[in-house]
């Protein structure tokens, strides 16, 4: 589409455009020039982010009322900068700090203009300056800019009179911050080296305002568009808790804040003011529901609890109920490990503290002054997340209820709570790409062999017949007999004939080996030997010998796995026993059920994608807790070294591209006594569904009894 005729009788300032579809027409006589997509959609389309917000700070107050509004505000811009005139100074934990090396105060306002035209001129349609002494309402800025058009150059701010200037002639008040379009900073931009050496002036907020005035006549207003910038000038000594003043309620901005206590008082007074218009804002649209409600054809039947958030979710099958998890004050009764009982702690403990505070604070407000209520014990607790509607509880309290007059009672009380999903937020992930080449390593070792035919078919199928970015490295795995006897017979010459054939079929592909002399196949130890031969940039991708390797998976593989963010260990969908599920009958080929008889193992770990640099410093702090006790290691996967001893994320999910046929794993008994038994419970697992297994036992006594 392209711009587009004003519609008839439009006049020349008309800006009512209507769309036009230009007709793609490309020269036959030029050579054809591939277009070169975008990274993002939206820059593409010329999307910009919304607000850029830039401190300046000084030497004395870095420490003091920056940190105070880092700690206050900064969360709720979504890009704030903070800019000084510091040459080497040193950056408060969690800021991000532009030195200028330069205190003056012209040259810092100057310098910071320059420096957010050149790096942020482009990707953002608002910029908002402010000082580190102006308490700002980040949401009612943030709602400000929502108002405005970006089409218009704007200034907008506390608009003050020059001394002995114009009367008509307005700068913004740099105390309590002004906003700038990005239209005007791209005007202003080519004139800022002339204001520098033409305009005078002490303050730099005036400087700024005379620079715009006068190369591009616009001054500074203080209502545009509708929308009011209301400001509040702090007397000294001022008790924010005790200002009524409309206009101190209703300020965007506050100045002077002349130390950090202030600053955390504003936003404790302002944070209320909010909190209260928003259960304000509830109760009125509860009272609408309830009001509208009644002439629905359901009629006040159809009206859920709490009013306004979603009904609980229906299940249509057995399957689908959510179960409820048991608790008490002192322990869980639903473990993570899947054990029966565990000690409550951590975000669990907390959770239920504050719901049990929750109930206790509504039954209070309720029935106060009559009653006043004070908890005993808490008998019963259950818990389920509802993906519909958020983390439903069901407590039962014993409580004691003290009268008017004293007297006191002690009673049962059931009560019910939801804590609804609240506002979802987009987690801000690095930019990774389908382009990384992957490097599988597949461990092999004797009781593998059957199976590796299969698995290098895939691999060439899936990756070397299209060219994918992948290459692959086998690990032999020798028993110390074997290997003393490699020389007379090797029990891996097969598999080696193969890789041959492999590497005469695509001339292009090597295919290299590493053998491992071990008795007990630690997938730690034997990482740590593929990680030495392997730069640190190498994206891993540790297999097993029944993986079939697709094009799908490892375009997931690449994406779920982010360096020093992100690792990730797919869980692989196990088919059942045929000979069990089926029972003699032809197999299911449908590609629609392609996962209908197996199951996703949890209980294996065998499949990960990370990088060698991630696992290289896992790996390091691991040896520098577990000293020389090599023998740790054979109880240890790669999930446990990056569980215990990475900072990162490790992303467990289930993986429909990674399907395993049915195979009964060989289970080494030489391993620690919890990876053995996650071995045999896998296989036990793996032999069917219920269903299949009670039919096979049904039969095998109706043959026995006859």
């Amino acid at each position: 589409a392209g711009p587009a005729a004003p519609p008839p009788g439009a006049g020349p300032g008309h800006e009512d455009f209507r769309p036009r579809i230009v007709p793609y027409y490309r020269d036959p006589s030029k050579p054809y020039k591939k277009v070169l997509r975008t990274r993002y959609i939206q820059t593409e389309l010329g999307f910009h982010e919304r607000l850029f917000v830039a401190v300046l700070t000084s030497k004395a107050t870095l420490n003091t009322l920056a940190v105070a509004v880092n700690k206050t505000v900064a969360h709720h811009f979504p890009r704030l900068l903070y800019f000084t005139g510091l040459r080497s100074a040193k950056v408060p934990h969690g800021m991000v700090l532009v030195a200028h090396g330069d205190e003056r105060p012209i040259w810092l306002m100057y310098e910071t203009v320059h420096y957010i035209h050149q790096h942020f001129g482009s990707d953002y349609d608002w910029f908002y300056i402010m000082q580190d002494d102006t308490y700002a309402q980040a949401e009612q800025v943030k709602a400000l800019v929502t108002h405005l058009s970006i089409n218009q150059d704007v200034y907008l701010g506390r608009a003050e009179e020059f001394i002995g200037g114009d009367e008509q002639a307005r700068y913004c008040h740099g105390g309590f911050g002004y906003l700038i379009s990005r239209s005007l900073l791209l005007k202003l931009h080519p004139h800022l080296d002339s204001c520098r050496n033409e305009i005078l002036s002490v303050r730099p907020d005036e400087w700024l305002g005379r620079c715009i005035i006068d190369f591009l006549g616009i001054a500074c207003v203080s209502q545009l568009q509708g929308q009011h910038y209301h400001t509040y000038e702090l007397a000294k000594n001022a008790e924010p808790e005790k200002e009524e003043e409309e206009e101190f309620q209703a300020a965007l901005a506050v100045h002077p804040v002349s130390d950090m206590t202030l600053m955390y008082r504003l936003h404790k007074h302002f944070s209320r003011i909010q909190l209260d218009k928003a259960y304000q804002e509830i109760q009125d649209l509860q009272m609408q529901i309830r009001n509208l409600t009644s002439l629905t054809p359901a009629g006040e039947a159809g009206l859920t609890w709490p009013v306004g958030i979603n009904a609980p979710f229906l299940p249509k099958s057995r399957f689908e109920v959510i179960s409820w998890d048991y608790f008490t004050e002192q322990h869980l009764f639903s473990c993570p490990d899947g054990s029966p009982k565990c000690e409550l702690s951590g975000a669990s403990k907390a959770d239920v503290s504050e719901i049990i505070e929750s109930a206790l604070e509504q039954l209070n407000s309720r029935y106060q002054p009559l009653l006043r209520f004070s908890k005993r014990q808490l008998l019963n607790g259950y818990r389920r997340f509802d993906p519909t509607r958020g983390m439903e509880y069901t407590l039962d309290l014993l409580l004691e209820a003290v009268t008017q007059k004293g007297h006191s009672h002690v009673l049962a009380k059931r009560v019910s709570l939801v804590r609804p999903l609240s506002k979802v937020e987009i987690i801000p992930m690095p930019y990774v790409t389908e382009a990384t080449r992957v490097q599988l390593v597949l461990p092999l070792t004797v009781q593998d062999l059957d199976f590796v035919a299969n698995f290098l078919d895939m691999f060439a199928m899936n990756t070397l017949d299209t060219h994918d970015n992948a290459l692959l490295t086998l690990l032999f795995i020798y028993h110390p007999y074997d290997a003393q006897r490699v020389s007379q017979v090797d029990v891996f010459a097969g598999v080696k004939a193969m890789v041959g054939e492999l590497e005469k079929r695509y001339a292009d592909v090597k295919i290299p080996w590493i053998s491992v002399k071990t008795e007990v196949p630690s997938q730690v130890k034997l990482m740590d030997i593929v990680s030495k031969k392997h730069p640190v940039d190498t994206l891993f991708f540790l297999a097993s010998v029944w993986t079939e390797i697709n094009m799908e998976f490892l375009n997931r593989c690449r994406m779920n796995t982010i360096s020093n963010w992100q690792v990730f260990f797919p869980v692989h969908f196990q088919e059942f026993n045929p000979a069990l599920v089926y029972r003699g009958e032809q197999t299911a080929s449908s590609g629609t059920d392609f996962l209908r008889d197996g199951h996703f193992d949890r209980h294996s770990f065998a499949e990960a994608c990370f990088y060698n640099s991630d696992y290289m410093t896992a790996r390091t702090k691991l040896a520098a807790d577990i000293l020389d006790r090599d023998e740790v290691l054979e109880s240890m996967e790669v999930f446990d070294v990056f569980l215990h001893y990475s900072g990162l994320h490790l992303f467990r999910a289930v993986e429909p591209g990674l399907v395993q046929k049915y195979a009964l794993r060989s289970c080494n008994p030489r391993l620690s006594e919890e990876l053995y038994h996650r071995c045999v419970l896998s296989n036990l697992e793996g032999l069917a569904s219920r269903s299949h297994l009670a039919m096979a036992l049904f039969e095998q006594e109706q043959a026995n009894s006859t």
